[in-house]
């Protein structure tokens, strides 16, 4: 008997510990991470309408048809059913043509390179409102967010007003990371010389967890920061006192910051260089680098010069030659005749 209840009692062990779980997923504070949630609950009831069914008739099968039982009906002869055909082809085709139209649909409206229409479910995005534009940069293994109309930067500590747009510009300075917040959208890859874009809303003021969703080497585990949602007030009184704590992120503080380091504290910039961010993407942070656009427009240039060159040296060699006479006469396509 106390074996029974102990058994019981394990397997009651697992919900337990899950009830005390935020599941920030399904639960987030930001509209596009909420439109996510929603996405993927109704596909996983789409997709429970079959498994489901099928779970259960397994069952039911494996009981009423075992060996022991005499009573079942035995009929080894048949093998079609029109109507049960049709169950079993026609369900699962229509909750994938189901899925398929709610994937493309929800593909297009939460593209993150796609601007906001909206604050939340009930209210647009008002006309003439302006987005917060966020730089983000993925160091090894810290976060860098500069906030380039502001003129101020933070190692890991992101803080943004609620109910504004935001504009992330995502990069990353050696190996691929990815950018995630649960609560505000879904991750989004951080790129060695890419930039990518990523559109989202924080509809509920709080504290909030942000980390890396890919494994980039010895520090990853520690790779997190607090995200802040916060009034407008709070927003512009953060700023004000950023900049007044001084420091500046110049190129060469980049650098000193860009070296691996693990458990960073939280730091702030009243002042950042207005391009370091495009050096950043562009890799010609360091004296006396190239950068990768001005090395592409010149190999781009260099080509269209080549092919100019090459099509005036075809146009050349394929126009007739001139040729003349022994008497050196002009050129000429017949012979003369000479009357005698």
């Amino acid at each position: 008997m106390h074996l029974i209840t102990a058994r019981r009692l394990l397997l009651l062990l697992p919900m337990v510990l899950l009830a005390g779980c935020d599941t920030v997923v399904m639960n987030p504070s930001g509209d596009i991470a909420a439109q996510q949630g929603r996405l993927i609950f109704i596909s996983t009831m789409l997709m429970l309408l079959i498994i489901v069914p099928v779970i259960v008739l397994t069952i039911l099968f494996a009981w009423r048809y075992r060996k022991s039982n005499t009573s079942a009906k035995y009929e080894p002869d048949w093998d079609h059913s029109t109507k049960l055909e049709l169950v079993i082809w026609g369900a699962p085709l229509l909750i994938i043509i189901a899925l398929g139209l709610l994937t493309w649909i929800s593909t297009h409206l939460l593209d993150p390179y796609r601007p906001l229409q909206r604050i939340d479910a009930e209210r647009p995005v008002p006309a003439g409102m302006k987005h917060l534009d966020v730089q983000v940069v993925a160091l090894d293994w810290k976060w860098l967010f500069i906030y380039p109309e502001q003129g101020i930067a933070t190692v890991n500590e992101l803080v943004t007003p609620v109910d504004v747009p935001i504009r992330f510009k995502i990069t990353s300075s050696t190996v691929m990371n990815s950018f995630y917040i649960p609560a505000l959208a879904g991750q989004i890859y951080a790129m060695p010389g890419m930039a990518t874009t990523l559109h989202a809303v924080i509809n509920k003021p709080g504290e909030y967890e942000g980390f890396s969703a890919n494994y980039s080497g010895a520090g990853f585990s520690h790779m997190r920061f607090k995200y802040h949602g916060v009034s407008n007030t709070d927003f512009d009184s953060w700023v004000q006192k950023t900049k007044a704590g001084g420091g500046a992120l110049k190129r060469t503080e980049y650098l000193e910051l860009e070296k691996p380091s693990e458990r960073d504290p939280v730091r702030r910039y009243g002042a950042v260089d207005a391009d370091l961010y495009d050096a950043i993407v562009n890799r010609c942070v360091a004296p006396n680098t190239v950068c990768m656009k001005d090395q592409m427009a010149a190999d781009a240039e260099r080509i269209r010069t080549a092919g100019k060159r090459k099509e005036f040296n075809e146009e050349t060699t394929a126009q007739p030659v001139a040729h003349t006479d022994a008497h050196g006469g002009g050129a000429s396509g017949s012979h003369a005749h000479h009357k005698e």
